[in-house]
């Protein structure tokens, strides 16, 4: 794929204080009586216009059920909801207009061409993209004569991509924007959401991808069992948790230097540090002072995956520790 840049209409520009999406409290239920069970807990979400904010968190922790409401596909059991200033279910006809959705499976007919599908969803946008631009965003027109049964998993991916950007949308919600894609596809895509922002679009994306989340986001919120354990900035959520310094347990017993965390992980020996800097010095000074040779030396600082495992491990939640697969 290649580089794309968005030039989209002139976007108002938002009154001071404003919010993309603004939420309070939101619970969401399914079932009722003992079988009840709440699948979003009385979350606040602040997306400010003009940013990437990415929403986080496990299986299970109730990404999708959220993003249901901020859709305007389902109504909240609690709490309140806006969108672009208004509610996503008693305005949907307006939100609708203005917004974007890309979610985890699409049903597209299989015998109609790449070129036929983005056309017949153009046609049900206000202020589309010409049908050759949006198959350009995406590197699709050698396949615009392709039926979409003949594409592969990520050609899939990046035609509901197309056709979530046709309308030019002022707020853009991404589930899972890159499954499916090849490694160079998803840069490529993660170029183009930056580029909606750059245009002044909002995003509002949930990935598995951690490292695509630390790429792209200006805001972070993580999920966990129906709440938002985390928010912020990818700096402030890393901020204060231990770097790690890892290596092959030497023979002979020898132990690292004092004010470190040693913990076991197979052969390895793990260190979580606060100080990296100093205390690799001063594991490398005392592995040379002992004649120690430290195989397989890794050192890194905290990162939005380490903080993510490190709450998943924390949870109750029985399906927490799985990071495969959808999301609800």
């Amino acid at each position: 794929m290649k580089q794309t840049t968005i030039q989209d209409r002139p976007r108002s520009a938002p009154e001071p204080g404003d919010l993309a999406i603004e939420v309070r409290g939101l619970r969401r239920t399914y079932g009722s009586g003992e079988d009840a069970f709440e699948a979003v807990r009385g979350i606040d979400l602040s997306v400010r216009p003009g940013t990437i904010h990415a929403l986080l968190g496990v299986n299970g922790a109730g990404k999708t059920s959220a993003l249901d409401v901020l859709e305007g596909m389902a109504e909240a059991d609690g709490g309140e909801v806006r969108v672009l200033g208004l509610d996503p279910v008693a305005d949907r006809h307006a939100v609708r207009r203005r917004t974007g959705v890309l979610l985890q499976r699409s049903g597209f007919v299989g015998d109609l061409t790449v070129a036929e599908t983005v056309r017949m969803w153009s046609a049900c946008v206000t202020d589309a993209r010409p049908v050759a631009e949006s198959l350009e965003m995406l590197d699709l027109t050698r396949h615009a004569d392709t039926r979409m049964r003949a594409l592969s998993g990520g050609e899939h991916r990046r035609v509901d991509l197309a056709c979530t950007l046709a309308g030019r949308p002022d707020l853009v919600m991404l589930d899972e924007p890159t499954t499916g894609l090849d490694p160079e596809s998803r840069r490529t895509v993660w170029q183009l959401v930056r580029g909606l922002r750059d245009s002044g679009a909002t995003v509002l994306l949930t990935t598995h991808y951690l490292e695509e989340a630390e790429s792209l986001a200006d805001q972070v919120s993580i999920m966990r069992a129906g709440e938002i354990v985390r928010d912020g900035s990818v700096a402030e959520i890393v901020s204060g948790h231990p770097s790690q310094i890892s290596f092959v347990t030497p023979p002979g017993g020898w132990t690292p230097p004092a004010g470190t965390e040693v913990g076991r992980d197979g052969e390895l020996t793990v260190l979580r540090v606060v100080d990296l800097q100093r205390a690799l010095t001063d594991l490398l000074v005392g592995a040379r002072e002992h004649d120690v040779r430290l195989e397989r030396l890794q050192a890194r600082t905290a990162t939005l995956e380490s903080v993510f495992l490190e709450l998943a491990a924390d949870s109750d939640d029985p399906i927490a520790p799985d990071l495969a697969g959808g999301t609800r």
